[in-house]
């Protein structure tokens, strides 16, 4: 690990923008959480602020509050919000120059960089802290163009796409490695995004970040050092956005450059139009229409899951009941039931076993 942190979501914990620090505080092998800073859930637990599974993560009004309550001294400040375009809200600056001041580094996944503001870079010169900013864009000399290479790689790739953005795609993702770890296999995941690379990821790129001539490349190049360094029997691919989402459309990159022969399809039963398109009424498609596109692509869709962030679990059952159904294949709601379905369908499947 790289040491001690704490997040920062300043009243933001319980929506949809605070996903960054949903996902570390469901687990990362790069960080040791040790608190949250959000002065709305002062003195509660950030686990059971998310999905109620207590996680023994504190939760503080402030990064002074921290230091004076908490015995841990935090090594980093991690921003733990995705705001639409990626800019840093003006009101977590105090709380960033806060944590400076008691010598936290600062990581940032947001479009608008930390190196670009004056005070915080000399605020933090005189701390002696670092300034990560994760999606700062890499120089097209480190990047990689497409070649093929991922023909060589036997190693079933099983894509975890959605029918729209911000679903729980990575989440599921990682929830699929860890359980099939569990069972005894070598499972790996790629990351795509800033969160999975403050998980630990070791193997990925920041797919919103990459220039667009770079990113089959870069799918293909990550596939393919996974393959080569681990010897994995399985590898998960995190998807981002949706196919037919107007917003962002993303997906071909992975069923196609990445070979992937399968894919997981995480869905929310209750979303009608895609994300930041409510005011167009552009429909999301319904899971057999997701699956047939998914089909022409080559991809054999082999389970459904869904997000449940609006619906109770009485809702889910429904969905499932009615949906399993209709598609033969499984259909279940992670955080409800775990993955176990879905695992099993990938050793019958794509493992053979």
């Amino acid at each position: 690990m790289d040491g001690n942190a704490i997040v920062l979501t300043s009243g933001l914990l319980d929506t949809k923008n605070a996903k960054t620090a949903h996902g570390l505080i469901r687990g990362t092998e790069r960080y040791n959480i040790v608190g949250i800073i959000d002065e709305k859930f002062e003195g509660q637990d950030a686990g059971e602020v998310l999905d109620g599974k207590k996680r023994n993560i504190p939760i503080y009004k402030s990064v002074e509050a921290f230091q004076c309550d908490s015995s841990e001294k935090a090594d980093y400040l991690i921003i733990g919000i995705a705001t639409k375009g990626g800019y840093l809200p003006a009101e977590m600056v105090d709380y960033i120059k806060s944590a400076i001041k008691i010598g936290c580094s600062i990581v940032s996944g947001l479009h608008e960089f930390l190196e670009d503001k004056p005070e915080i870079v000399e605020l933090a010169k005189v701390n002696k802290v670092n300034l990560i900013d994760v999606r700062k864009p890499k120089p097209s000399k480190e990047l990689h163009f497409w070649n093929g290479s991922i023909s060589k790689v036997t190693t079933p790739i099983v894509a975890v796409i959605g029918t729209d953005c911000n679903m729980g795609k990575r989440t599921t993702s990682r929830f699929l490695m860890e359980a099939m770890r569990e069972k005894g296999y070598n499972a790996h995941m790629i990351y795509t995004g800033q969160t999975g690379w403050m998980q630990g990821g070791k193997y990925g790129f920041i797919f919103d970040s990459t220039l667009n001539d770079f990113i089959a490349g870069e799918v293909e190049h990550a596939i393919v050092s996974c393959f080569e360094n681990e010897n994995p029997d399985i590898i998960f691919l995190e998807g981002q956005s949706a196919l037919r989402n107007p917003n962002g459309p993303c997906g071909t990159e992975f069923l196609i450059s990445g070979n992937a022969e399968y894919t997981i399809l995480q869905h929310d039963p209750v979303r009608k139009y895609f994300q930041g398109c409510e005011g167009y009424k552009v429909t999301i498609p319904t899971l057999k229409e997701e699956i047939d596109l998914i089909k022409i692509y080559r991809s054999e869709t082999i389970g459904v899951t869904i997000n449940t962030k609006e619906v109770n679990e009485e809702q889910a059952k429904s969905f499932q009941e009615e949906n399993e159904k209709a598609l033969n294949i499984p259909v279940v709601a992670p955080l409800f039931d775990g993955v176990d379905r879905i695992v099993e369908a990938i050793e019958k499947k794509v493992l053979k076993k």
